[in-house]
């Protein structure tokens, strides 16, 4: 069996380029005992993916030169050597950026989703990005029924589950930045945010002020920058920040000589006596049943809305980081590698 597969074959300066990876074909050994082959139907393509090409410590290793990207996927049994799984099953599995993988059956997870959600959503609203969103509002920012929620790049995969989480959970007004006008309007009309932002028009913090006249209790920052320096300002006191990515640094230079400076009112932190927690989901797997049952229930309900920008073949791979961390999806990045 041969395979293709996108490896990193030179470390980014600034913004990923087509020169960074290189797509190798390999050829794949038979599935041993208590292994599966999968073929891979569909691959996540994510933020956290950039700061995994510098060789910098961080809580997930960083990707090798020469050897293939990694992230969440979802494929299809082709061939099992392990009790339990059979052709044709369908699995969430790790090693994505790959058209197929032997990988121990202890490593993937089989999915049974309810009637008539599309596999994707397994990368989705129902997966780490669904969870990351979920946590994130409702555990580390703590959320209650009236505040007003802010969320940074909420068009992106996990801030458009977020505001609709929150919108569900009794949020009182639920506030989104987003890069351009039909974006914004992507927020207010298909997902039912109160107000969204296009940061492209206007300084963000002048767009939140009136979007959020009675301050913002909670703000979700996929973003960091001047989004975080915003929130900061227009919090009432005791808000709660939930920290899940900085997308706005992860071209820059990691050193704190070289990198661009943080807000630059901190100091309010203090007076105001705000929260601010970073947190990263795999932290939160216990609640994975809690997150399952209720986010389920409302997909199955139709009550959320998830939107997905798709390219096609594992060579469209890298192309679809590089404009991921462009700001060029709406929802989900993913890359169909094969049909079922």
């Amino acid at each position: 069996m041969n395979a293709r597969e996108i490896r990193l074959v030179r470390r980014p300066h600034g913004e990923p380029v087509p020169d960074d990876f290189d797509l190798a074909t390999v050829e794949l050994p038979a599935p041993g005992e208590g292994q599966l082959l999968v073929r891979t139907l569909v691959m996540s393509v994510d933020p956290y993916m950039r700061p995994r090409m510098d060789d910098v410590p961080s809580y997930v290793p960083p990707y090798q030169l020469g050897r293939p990207l990694d992230g969440a996927a979802v494929g299809v049994v082709e061939d099992s050597r392990a009790d339990g799984f059979s052709p044709g099953d369908l699995v969430l599995h790790g090693l994505g950026w790959r058209t197929h993988a032997v990988l121990p059956a202890a490593a993937v997870r089989r999915l049974d989703l309810p009637a008539g959600v599309p596999e994707t959503a397994a990368l989705g609203p129902l997966g780490m990005v669904g969870m990351t969103a979920w946590v994130g509002l409702l555990d580390v920012a703590s959320m209650r029924e009236g505040e007003t929620v802010f969320v940074s790049g909420a068009a992106g995969a996990v801030g458009s589950l977020v505001g609709q989480f929150a919108r569900l959970r009794g949020a009182g007004r639920v506030v989104g930045s987003a890069g351009g006008p039909e974006k914004a309007r992507h927020l207010t009309e298909d997902l039912g945010f109160d107000a969204g932002l296009d940061y492209r028009e206007r300084p963000v913090l002048d767009s939140l002020a009136e979007a959020a006249p009675g301050g913002v209790d909670v703000y979700f920052d996929n973003v960091g920058g001047d989004h975080l320096e915003a929130a900061i300002a227009v919090a009432n006191d005791f808000a709660r920040f939930a920290l899940c990515g900085s997308v706005s640094a992860y071209n820059s230079p990691r050193d704190l000589g070289s990198a661009p400076p943080g807000p630059r009112n901190l100091f309010s932190v203090v007076g105001k006596r705000l929260r601010l927690q970073g947190f990263i989901v795999g932290d939160h797997a216990e609640r994975r049943a809690d997150f399952e049952r209720e986010v389920g229930g409302w997909l199955a309900d139709g009550r959320i809305v998830f939107r997905e920008t798709v390219r096609e073949g594992v060579e469209a791979a890298p192309a679809a980081l590089i404009g991921l961390l462009r700001g060029e999806n709406t929802g989900k990045m993913l890359v169909r590698l094969s049909q079922r």
